[in-house]
Formats: structure tokens, C-alpha cells, sequence
């Protein structure tokens, strides 16, 4: 079993409240419950050695190694061919349709073999809390029961096992045909142990999360050329969105490094307005209202929270049940992926201002008609409130998009959401004719555009730059033309599109911002970004630079992983790093594909007529 694998060589499987990763060895090094940002019950991905883990495969390893979803699902198949035979691990999570909360998560891993002969090796090793609390094993003919404080784990299933220490480990050889399962349940300290189910019912379930899955993805509206990975990364946002509240995460995992060794390992299991928003307006292009809906009833519950209060109208992230509350600590017992240290739990960034967080919220939910009318009355005092609010606050320094620890600055992709906001809001009050304060948002709106032009620009780079005291160039702007703040074929925005690709390109893959002039206050370098590389794809394509555009998208699905995942960057020998997968990426990678496929239907139908 390697040490760490690397960040790629994952799928994610879960149930909709929480999820996996699994490696492409079989071992489940990943696992938090019953939340996405819940503690952790396997951890080995950020310490080998304490963080604990669930292997199932070959025991012997020699031999090739296969990974692959079953066809638009989340079902991982992990396929190993050896000189004795091929094996199969299937790996899911049922999906629990009810919205309600739940202490009780389950994993499902079914063996099987293909052929020949296959001697599968088990090994369980849960360590509760992020290792932080001790458990006691309780050992019976069908089941091992794991005990911590306020947290119980079953394993049961068709696979021998016996004790090692206060974990398990055992095995089963299977023959052509033949299959079992194991069955991982995490509940809370007092709840019942389910019963253990057959191989029948094991395999039944399996089949019932196949028909979900593939009668979802076929609710999509997407018939463009890359349909694979789009609806790989519609799948991928829905498993990172948690059902009770409809609040997206941004990404499944915490603490894994933008560099390796670096101590940019942050905690992304929690809903950022910005992300989230995103991810809604990515689902509701491909068709998925649902999603939209419930989000909106999300982010309007955080406003109303806020009501009264002299502070912002959002925090810029918060749990996913909408607590605010984020602390961040290290875990001092974790030695990081690969040694890169600090392990960040929780994120102190929360109480950052971020102005920008208003404008891709309005974005997202001025989309859809259903949306809009499903958000009532008190849903659009909430949302006038906010632009009156913003209509005294857009002008005042903040933290920007990166979330940067180095003070606040006039940033200009700040600007331009504000900007996106009032625009938004005054389409949205005469569409659906509510009460708005529409002269005071129009000057504010007005008074933007004209401040970003006059001091967001750059005449050393001829281009729009970060922010208004220096020159540095940054791809977060990528989304200006989208959102309609300029023109995307305006000589202006396309010398900022020379200049970035100048600067922030190398070789189809996009930095955030200029290597050289970091402004996030911390040591170290970072790779490229996927999310600002599909963005670049998307302005390129606005821009009618079609070639290029569908050049850089294609080589783009290169650096997806085996299964079509993304981590949030590209490393310099083209490795994924960061949190895993990414919704950011994700959602941009939906973007990129629809704007360039109605741009390319468009270039054919002229070259038709």
C-alpha cells in the first residue's frame, strides 16, 4: 500500500450528505461522517500512519490497476488483472433521497471475480475525530463493532475477518463468478446495528443506485459535444452538495496542499456563497431547477439570519447547515500529505470581507424564471436590502476572491461582481416588478463601471489588472465579459486577453494571478488554476477565438484525472494538487463547454448560409 498516493489517483463516491475518495489500490483513505465537515473517520491521505483506513483488494497487487465509474453514475469500479485472475471492487454509497438529516452512513463495497482465481485482502482501521479519540472493537460471528465517543461503526458483510488489536483485517478467495460483499456503516453511539445483509441484497442496492443516478443525469438538457465530461462534472457537483440544505461544498476534502510542503492547506468543506452560487448556475444551465431552487431558499435563510445586524449581509462562507461559526485550528498530530504541514481544520477567512460574493449570488439566481418566482415576496426584500446595503459598501477595500492574507485592497473583480449585482437586481425588479430603489443602484452601477475603467486599468499592460495600486494581472477578470461588463470582442478586452496570456498562460494552463507578485502574504508557489483555465476558455470563446478556445479545452481534459476528477490545481510536472474533487473547477468546466459549443454551432451555421 503506498505511503501517499497522489492526489489524482482517486474517484469519489457518496450518498449525498457526505463522500469518499477511494484510490485506485482500493483503499478508502478518506471519510468524514455523518457531514461533509464532520470529523474524520478515515484521514490516511493527510497521515499514514494514524489517520486510518479501509483497503479491499488483491492481496497480492502485482499486476495492473484499473479505475472507471459505471456509466453516469457514481458507482466506482476498481479492476485488477493479475497472472491468477481479474477482480473487481464496486464501490458506492446508497443515496439517501430523504432530506432529512441523518447520523447513519453507509459504503458498500462489493467484490468480485471476473476471472480465474483472486484472494481479496481486507484491512479496517477506523480512527475517529481525526484520530483524535480512542475506540474499542467488539468482535462477533457476522459483525466487528468499532466504538468511540458519541460515534459507532459497523462492518458486516460475506468476508471473513478477525481481530488485529483494536482493528480488523481478513479475506476471502473468490473463483470465476463468484462475489461478496462488505458493508461500512458509521451511526451515531446509541443507534441499533442494521441487520446484515445478504449478497442479494447487497447487489440489489447496487442496481437501485445505478437507476438513481442515470435517471438523474438523463433530466439534463446538455447535447453538446463533450457530454461525458459535462455530465461526469454534473454528477461530481451534485455529490458535493448536501441534500438537506442544498448547499454545495468546495471540495470533499480538507488540508491537501496547493504545494506540496507548502502550508497552503486549507479546509474546503464548507459552503462559500461565491462557489455555491456557481455551482447552482452551472446545474441550472444544464437544466437541473431543483438544485437552483433549494439553494435559493438556502442563501436566503442566511440573509434573513443576518437581518437587523450592522454587519454584512453574508458571511462569505458558513457550514453547511448555514452555522457561521468556522474556527480554524491545526491538527498538531498530523503530519500533512507528504509531509506538507499545517493541517487547517476550519477557516479563518470566514470573517474576510469579500465584496464580489453579491454579484455571483444575483448572477446565479437572476438565471432562471422558476427561481426568481419561487424566491416570493420577503425573498426579494432580502435581496433589495442587500444592494441597499451595497449600494453605501461596493466602494470599500476587501479580501478579494483569494481570499488573501495580506490586507485588504481596491480589487477590481471585486468591483466588477458589484457591478453584476445592481445590474442583476434592476433586471430582476422590472422583470418581476417588485419595489426597488432602482435610481440609487443604476448610479451605483454607473459609478462602477466607470471607476474600474478609469483606475482598474493599466496602461503599462494594456490591460485590467487586480487592483487599482499596481499592475499585476488576474484571471478572476475572465468572468467580466460573461457577466456583461464589457464587451467580450471590445479592443480593451482584448489586449487583456493578450496580456494574460502573456503572463498567466503556460501552455493552455492558467495562473491565478502573476507567479512572480503573489499577494496572498504567505511562502511558497502554487500551480496553475484549473478553474481560471476554463474560464480562459470561455473568454476566448466569447472573443471569437475558436481555435484556441477548443485547443485549450481539449488539451484541458488531459490533466483530468482516470475518472474525470479535478483537484483545484495543475502542478508544474502536471500533477493535481490541492483539495479534491473541486467544485470551482467543476462548474467552470460546465461553463466553458456550453459557451463553446453554441459559439461553434454558431460559426458553422454562418459558414452555412
Amino acid at each position: 500500500m503506498e505511503r501517499y498516493p497522489p492526489i489524482a489517483d482517486h474517484g469519489l463516491i457518496g450518498d449525498l450528505q457526505t463522500a469518499a475518495l477511494v484510490s485506485s489500490q482500493g483503499v478508502i483513505n478518506w471519510f468524514a461522517a455523518p457531514r461533509f465537515d464532520s470529523p474524520s473517520v478515515f484521514a490516511s491521505l493527510l497521515d499514514h500512519d494514524g489517520g486510518g483506513y479501509f483497503r479491499l483488494a488483491p492481496e497480492h497487487p502485482e499486476g495492473t490497476w484499473k479505475q472507471l465509474y459505471y456509466p453516469d453514475t457514481a458507482l466506482l469500479v476498481t479492476r485488477f488483472m493479475s497472472p491468477d485472475g481479474v477482480g473487481e471492487v464496486i464501490d458506492h454509497m446508497p443515496v439517501l433521497t430523504d432530506r432529512t438529516p441523518t447520523d447513519r452512513h453507509t459504503i458498500v463495497r462489493v467484490v468480485r471475480c471476473v476471472r480465474g482465481t483472486v484472494h481479496f485482502a481486507l484491512e479496517c482501521r477506523p480512527r475517529f475525530d481525526y484520530a483524535r479519540a480512542d475506540h474499542e472493537l467488539e468482535l462477533t460471528a457476522d459483525r466487528a463493532t468499532f466504538r468511540a465517543p458519541g460515534t459507532t461503526a459497523h462492518l458486516q458483510g460475506g468476508i471473513p475477518f478477525e481481530r488485529d488489536g483494536k482493528d480488523v483485517r481478513g479475506g476471502i478467495t473468490l473463483r470465476n463468478g463468484e462475489t461478496a460483499g462488505a458493508v461500512f456503516t458509521v451511526c451515531g453511539a446509541d443507534d441499533d446495528a442494521p441487520p446484515t445483509p445478504s449478497v442479494d441484497a447487497i447487489t440489489e442496492g447496487l442496481w437501485n443506485n445505478v437507476d438513481f443516478w442515470q435517471r438523474w443525469v438523463r433530466t439534463s438538457n446538455y447535447r453538446g459535444r463533450w457530454t461525458e465530461m459535462v455530465h461526469r462534472s454534473a454528477i461530481t457537483l451534485k455529490l458535493l452538495t448536501y441534500a438537506p440544505t442544498g448547499a454545495p461544498v468546495a471540495a470533499a476534502t480538507m488540508g491537501l496542499p496547493e504545494q506540496v510542503g507548502g502550508e497552503r492547506n486549507w479546509d474546503y468543506r464548507y459552503t462559500w456563497v461565491r462557489d455555491g452560487s456557481l455551482s447552482v448556475r452551472a446545474l441550472l444551465d444544464l437544466g437541473y431547477v431543483e438544485e437552483a431552487t433549494q439553494f435559493t431558499r438556502w442563501l436566503g435563510e442566511r440573509f434573513a439570519a443576518r437581518k437587523g445586524s450592522e454587519d454584512e449581509p453574508l458571511q462569505i462562507m458558513y457550514r453547511v447547515d448555514g452555522d457561521p461559526d468556522l474556527t480554524e485550528e491545526i491538527l498538531e498530530h498530523f503530519e500533512g500529505y507528504r509531509g506538507s504541514y499545517p493541517v487547517r481544520l476550519g477557516n479563518a477567512a470566514s470573517d474576510q470581507l469579500q465584496l464580489d460574493i453579491y454579484g455571483e449570488a444575483l448572477y446565479a439566481l437572476a438565471q432562471g424564471r422558476d427561481v426568481g418566482e419561487q424566491a416570493g415576496y420577503h425573498g426579494w426584500k432580502g435581496l433589495a436590502g442587500m444592494l441597499d446595503w451595497l449600494a453605501d459598501s461596493w466602494d470599500r477595500p476587501d479580501e478579494g476572491i483569494w481570499e488573501t492574507r495580506g490586507g485588504r485592497k481596491d480589487f477590481t473583480y471585486s468591483r466588477v461582481m458589484c457591478w453584476a449585482a445592481f445590474d442583476r437586481g434592476l433586471k430582476l425588479a422590472a422583470e418581476f416588478s417588485r419595489p426597488a430603489d432602482t435610481e440609487r443602484w443604476t448610479r451605483a452601477r454607473d459609478a462602477i463601471l466607470e471607476q474600474v475603467m478609469e483606475r482598474g486599468w493599466s496602461e503599462k499592460e494594456q490591460a485590467l489588472v487586480q487592483h487599482y495600486e499596481g499592475d499585476v494581472l488576474d484571471a478572476s477578470l475572465l468572468l467580466a465579459p460573461r457577466v456583461g461588463f464589457i464587451s467580450p470582442r471590445s479592443p480593451g478586452w482584448l489586449s487583456t486577453l493578450d496580456a494574460m496570456e502573456r503572463v498567466l498562460v503556460s501552455d493552455s494552463l492558467v495562473y491565478r494571478y502573476d507567479p512572480e507578485a503573489s499577494p496572498d502574504g504567505l511562502r511558497g508557489s502554487e500551480g496553475t488554476f484549473s478553474l481560471c483555465t476554463f474560464l480562459y476558455v470561455d473568454a476566448l470563446a466569447r472573443a471569437g477565438r475558436l481555435p484556441q478556445a477548443r485547443y485549450t479545452f481539449e488539451k484541458m481534459q488531459t490533466y483530468a484525472n482516470h475518472v474525470g476528477l479535478f483537484a483545484e490545481e495543475i502542478g508544474p510536472s502536471g500533477e493535481q494538487l490541492g483539495n479534491v474533487p473541486q467544485a470551482f473547477t467543476h462548474l467552470s468546466l460546465i461553463m466553458a463547454a456550453t459557451t463553446l459549443d453554441e459559439s461553434l454551432d454558431r460559426a458553422l451555421d454562418l459558414r452555412a448560409r
